[in-house]
This record gives C-alpha cells, structure tokens and sequence, in this order.
C-alpha cells in the first residue's frame, strides 16, 4: 500500500474510535508490518496524519499519539432567506474570468453512501459532474446527483430533452431571470442540509483538480429535500484546503 492509503485506512480507524484520543499508535516497524510496506511508507503515512492534525509525533519512547477527538458538527444555523435567488454558488475572490462546464452526465444505481443521503441504494440516479474554474485553473469540483424522475422533469411548455438529461458540452436556455432552477423544474424543495468537513479527495475530484489522489481537501454535501421530506437532489463540492468556504445570512429587511 502506498502511503496514502495507508493514512487513509488509519484515518477511518481513528474515526471509528478503534485508536481513541490520547492513545499510542503502532510504532513505524509495527504499521510498515501491519500494512505490508516499508518503514519510509509507514513513517510517511503517519507524517500525512500529523499534517491534517489527527495524530502528533513525539521523539523517543513517546511515539504517535491520536491527536484528533471525535467527530462533532459546527453547526451556523438555520437561515430561511426572503430571496433565496439572492445566494450565490461560489464566489471568486479576484476579478480574472471565470466558469463552471459540465465535465461528465451519466446514470447509475445509487450506491450505499449515497443511501445515506436518503436515496436507496439501487435507485436509478443521474450524476452530473461540473468543474469550477477561475483565470483557467480548476479550483473546485462538483458532483450533483438526483434520482433519474427527479432528473427527467421538464418544465412547462419546454420541448426537448429534460435539462438535466443533457450531455456534456450542450446547453439549455436555463431558468427565467430570478428563478432558481429547481423552481423552474418543479422540485419542491424547500430545504437544504450542509455537512462542511476536510478529508482526502477521491479519484475523481483530485483529477479534475490536477491534485493528487487523497490529498485533504474541503468536502460540501449539501441535501435538498422536498415538503415530504423526499430527497430531491444532493450536491458535493470538492475544493482544496487553501480555498475558503464562505455563508450568506440574507435577512428579511421587513
């Protein structure tokens, strides 16, 4: 195993609780024959650790301690703007050019995780991946994925393919000016759920990054839900550690 994934597997286990906060991890000559590597590996792994806070390395006989405690949300509040239209996706901080492209659509079956967003596992899903660029650098990347009914909407009196059946590369007119998209298509949703958390990227976001397979990065999941309760749609917004993450609180001037 390479490093990475090395610190990776540890990263779940101290996760999981299996290593607690306070506690001794295997020294490197333990972890490189526990995981069938090198020491250099094992040591390198544990240095990746140390580099996102989860463990911290003493000198000696005091070895690597788990540093992180366990997981808790920062929770900033539940904001019902008075015009959700006012929000924006993402802000670049300069004034270069920017743009988001639709990189890839394809339909699946919703997998285990993504039951956890409460979509079965199994459900036929479009996945919509978009990268966000800025003066040409890509610096964020997002995947949106909908049940395929959610996807195959269309609004009324619109001809064509459903909007969120395009491929890649094709446009539609978009929304009417001051209408979200998901009003446009008739969604119903009417409230969104953010987890914010910092972990290494998966395959897919690193190269669409031009990073490196689970280097840490910023990971948004955003849940849209319907009236009933229903997943509509779920977004999940990949971006490097040096970005920012930003909120709007809109308030009603009434």
């Amino acid at each position: 195993m390479t490093s990475t994934q090395i610190a990776a597997a540890l990263r779940q286990r101290i996760l999981s609780g299996e290593f607690a906060y306070g506690s001794r991890m295997p020294n490197v000559r333990e972890l490189a024959q526990e995981y069938n590597s090198s020491q250099q590996t094992a040591a390198a792994a544990y240095a990746a650790l140390a580099g996102m806070g989860m463990v911290r390395t003493g000198r000696g006989k005091q070895g690597t301690i788990v540093a992180a405690g366990p997981q808790a949300a920062a929770h900033l509040g539940t904001f019902g703007p008075y015009d959700v239209t006012a929000a924006s996706a993402w802000k670049p901080l300069s004034e270069a050019p920017a743009e988001a492209v639709t990189a890839r659509v394809r339909q699946a079956a919703a997998t285990a995780e993504m039951a956890a967003w409460g979509i079965p596992e199994g459900t036929e899903v479009v996945e919509r991946s978009r990268i966000r660029s800025v003066n040409g650098i890509p610096v964020q990347y997002k995947v949106t994925v909908m049940p395929y009914e959610v996807a195959s909407r269309r609004p009324e009196g619109y001809e064509g393919v459903p909007p969120m059946l395009l491929p890649a590369g094709e446009t539609t007119s978009g929304p009417p000016p001051g209408m979200r998209m998901a009003d446009w298509l008739g969604w119903g949703v009417v409230r969104t759920e953010s987890a914010i958390t910092a972990e290494p990227m998966d395959k897919d976001a690193a190269d669409a990054l031009g990073l490196p397979e689970e280097v840490p990065g910023f990971r948004v999941v955003g849940i849209s839900r319907n009236s009933a309760g229903e997943t509509v749609f779920v977004t999940v917004t990949t971006a490097p550690l040096h970005h920012r993450i930003t909120l709007d609180i809109i308030e009603d001037p009434a």
